[in-house]
């Protein structure tokens, strides 16, 4: 104390002036935004529904935000990650299967070409998955996924896939969370490829994950009760299939949404449609130097129809290149 007190005047205003700061920024709750208009729309719906005596109140219980996965809370190019899993699998079992060699989409993973790969449709590229994965038990699926994360890297930034998630998305989780909301992912990817990590990357628990689905069978395996891949897709979580999936999964409406694709606007309509205050969050790919520039013609995230309607409708739409400080967490490093 007695040194502070010594100190010049100059010198104690400048400490004085620090400690401000560093209180400023421990004090906002999404650091990683600029301050511009999405981060300001944010922070204001969550004070109108989280204060008590207002008219758009929610209660904790109601506080239902949902998000889907690839291309909004992690990078979703040159291709969807869970592909990237399901092909790098593909390649391992080739040898088994010579049929493949002839038969598409296969032969166009087994070649790498994937021009011919991103050409197939969402239930093609799921059939990989499935050809794959047949006759695994959940668990040993679940350990693929497990070992598969810590080590498989990206192709362009050489990250592990599970570093290349959105810095201010991971606060925006935590900011709602800190607000009594409940936080759900409900992605087109497939539910039990994104269970084994999400709990750790985003704080959100296997059972607030929803996704697409393989059928499967309960089985007794050497005595011991197992749940079985079967050949067969059970459910695509995508388009009209969010607001399906919420309804039977979560069983209440959410009151936040946030995607980045077409394959995200009826979650997004859905959302927005209920009474009381609703919020609905674009995440608009337009940084081709620190992630990818791409929207309207992409065959991965296509962004269109989607657009058109957060603009009509007055939904937030965060324009990656002026809206984030940084995009990834390895970025503060």
């Amino acid at each position: 104390m007695k040194s502070l007190l010594k100190t010049s005047l100059p010198t104690k205003s400048l400490l004085v002036l620090l400690l401000l700061a560093s209180t400023a920024l421990a004090a906002d709750p999404l650091p990683s935004w600029n301050d511009t208009a999405p981060k300001k729309a944010i922070v204001a719906f969550v004070e109108r529904v989280t204060k008590e005596g207002s008219h758009a109140y929610v209660p904790a219980p109601e506080r239902i935000a949902t998000f889907d996965n690839d291309g909004t809370l992690w990078s979703e190019q040159p291709i969807y990650f869970p592909q990237a899993f399901t092909f790098d699998r593909i390649r391992h079992l080739a040898p088994q299967h010579p049929e493949w060699r002839e038969k598409q989409p296969f032969k166009a993973v087994i070649g790498g070409d994937m021009k011919t790969v991103l050409a197939a449709d969402e239930r093609a590229l799921l059939e990989l998955e499935v050809a794959t994965h047949a006759g695994m038990t959940t668990e040993e699926y679940a350990q693929l996924v497990r070992d598969w994360s810590v080590k498989a890297k990206h192709p362009r930034t050489g990250r592990l896939y599970t570093e290349m998630v959105y810095q201010p998305m991971i606060e925006l989780l935590d900011y709602l969370r800190a607000n009594g909301f409940k936080t759900f992912i409900v992605s087109g990817g497939d539910a039990e490829f994104m269970r084994p990590w999400t709990e750790k990357v985003y704080g959100i628990p296997p059972e607030q994950v929803v996704g697409s689905s393989m059928k499967t069978r309960f089985e007794l395996r050497n005595g011991k009760p197992v749940m079985v891949h079967l050949p067969g897709i059970d459910f695509i979580d995508d388009s009209t299939g969010k607001p399906l999936a919420i309804n039977e999964h979560i069983g209440r409406r959410p009151i936040a949404a946030c995607g980045n694709s077409d394959g995200d606007l009826q979650m997004l309509q859905w959302t927005t449609a209920g009474t009381g205050a609703r919020f609905a969050l674009l995440v608009h790919h337009t940084d081709a130097s620190r992630e990818w520039a791409y929207d309207r013609t992409s065959p991965i995230g296509r962004l269109d129809k989607a657009l058109d309607e957060a603009h009509a409708k007055g939904w937030t739409v965060v324009d990656m290149k002026n809206d984030w400080k940084v995009v990834y967490p390895f970025e503060k490093k």
